[in-house]
């Protein structure tokens, strides 16, 4: 059973929302990654790279210095100069290894601490929900520009077109339980990381 906690629930989320990230890097030939539709537009790549940059500034001594470090060049994340798939993954694992050893190393006591970003004072439960609404909003542009790219089929990373009665129907023949939305995609991803 998973316990009431907020940080239990907001890891769950950004591993789930890294996952996804994780599941659409693989269905793509590495030409796709760095692939933009115009100028104004950005490459998963740059997203990556910007998502990186966020993570690095917002998450190093999170407690204890403005989450604006001055480390960061926001307007250099949005250049389209990642070389590589293995550049863009070293990124991608080091922003995410920054949050979750941030979000780690907190407890139920830190929740209400103020922390600051850009001089405007957030609890750390506002500081943490803001970036649950940011790096998914990112995260939806990886995957939209997966689907368009994906030369060999798109491998649905939620319920697939047509199946949803089908997944209804398994979920309701079940008992009711408290368990995080996120598990049974978590555990399927486990499973196959064990199997390769």
């Amino acid at each position: 059973m998973m316990k009431n906690d907020f940080l239990d629930s907001a890891k769950k989320q950004f591993e789930y929302y890294k996952m996804l990230g994780d599941n659409t890097f693989s269905q793509l030939q590495n030409n796709k990654l760095f692939w933009q539709y115009n100028a104004d537009s950005n490459s998963i790549a740059t997203i990556v790279k910007h998502l990186w940059g966020n993570m690095l500034s917002r998450w190093t001594d999170f407690l204890t210095s403005d989450g604006e470090k001055e480390f960061r060049d926001r307007d250099a994340e949005f250049e389209n100069d990642i070389k590589s798939r293995e550049e863009l993954l070293y990124k991608w694992n080091e922003g995410w290894n920054c949050l979750f050893n941030a979000i780690n190393s907190l407890t139920k006591d830190d929740l209400n601490k103020i922390i600051y970003i850009r001089n405007q004072g957030h609890t750390v439960t506002e500081a943490i929900n803001r970036q649950l609404a940011h790096y998914p909003y990112h995260i939806g542009q990886i995957v939209f520009l997966g689907k368009m790219l994906a030369e060999n089929g798109w491998t649905s990373l939620s319920i697939p077109k047509g199946n949803s009665q089908a997944y209804n129907k398994e979920k309701f023949s079940k008992p009711q339980k408290i368990e995080h939305f996120t598990n049974e995609f978590l555990d399927d991803e486990k499973k196959q990381a064990e199997n390769h």
